[in-house]
């Protein structure tokens, strides 16, 4: 199973210890495309700090951002499931898995992201800040940077198994399964169910739907599940607990979409 996230906007900092060595990174088919990015932004933020903060669209607020950036070469890196924090990880919880269970996410999860394209949860990155909506002056919209070294990368990734995507729409654009990897592909919404008047009323509702997304990953790493396929994976989620409608795709080479319901929210 490969599980494809978003990351956080909000960062830990970075580690004290050894520095971002590019190379050895998952998924080496990216190093090109991320030694390309990581040039231009380091540059782009070492100059025009104005530009800069517009280019990566930070808020006054958030200025200092670009000083982090400065320094993505020489900063210490830390795993980035340590790096990436935010609801989703809140929930997911990493550190407090069992042995087991970390070994499991180490294997499938795969975080999105503008800078690195995506990194496993044990591969060690510096905090950074450069969303996947980012235009960066020489190399363009970042989304649309990475659909190409992703077409290459991302289907050996995911192997012959089910890939559970929980990305933002932001981030899945640099990747959308095709063919026979669509076919094994499921997307998950999460759903508020609530009364309202007697009539049942639906809702989609952000905080809620990375925390139950954070969940869900958590649930299915302690399980030890592992569906093989989109089937398989709503009879996991319904053996979990969870409320799951799902919809198989009316034609060949299309995700499966997973719509768990929840009534609660916390």
């Amino acid at each position: 199973m490969l599980v494809l996230l978003p990351p956080s906007e909000g960062k830990a900092p970075s580690g004290r210890g050894t520095a971002l060595k590019l190379e050895s990174l998952s998924l080496p088919g990216l190093t090109e495309a991320r030694q390309a990015v990581l040039d231009e932004l380091v540059e782009l933020c070492a100059g025009d700090e104005e530009k800069a903060r517009v280019v990566l669209g930070l808020s006054e607020g958030l200025r200092g951002e670009i000083a982090k950036n400065t320094e993505l070469r020489t900063a210490g890196a830390r795993p980035a499931g340590e790096i990436y924090t935010g609801v989703l990880y809140d929930a997911l919880d990493l550190a407090s898995l069992d042995t087991a269970a970390k070994r499991r996410a180490g294997r499938s999860l795969l975080v999105f992201s503008g800078l690195w394209g995506a990194v496993r949860v044990t591969d060690r990155i510096p905090s950074y800040r450069c969303s996947m909506g980012v235009k960066l002056p020489a190399l363009g919209a970042l989304s649309a940077y990475w659909r190409t070294p992703m077409a290459a990368a991302l289907p050996e990734a995911a192997g012959s198994g089910l890939v559970l995507d929980l990305r933002s729409s932001a981030y899945a654009a640099a990747w959308k399964p095709k063919g026979e990897v669509a076919g094994r592909t499921a997307t998950v919404r999460v759903l508020h169910s609530q009364l309202v008047d007697g009539v049942e009323k639906r809702s989609v509702v952000s905080h809620f739907n990375k925390a139950t997304k954070g969940k869900i990953v958590r649930s299915l790493l302690m399980a030890g599940a592992a569906p093989k396929d989109p089937a398989e994976l709503v009879e996991a989620l319904r053996d979990l607990g969870y409320a799951v409608e799902a919809e198989a795709p009316s034609k060949p080479g299309r995700p499966w979409n997973l719509d768990v319901v929840v009534t609660e929210i916390h």
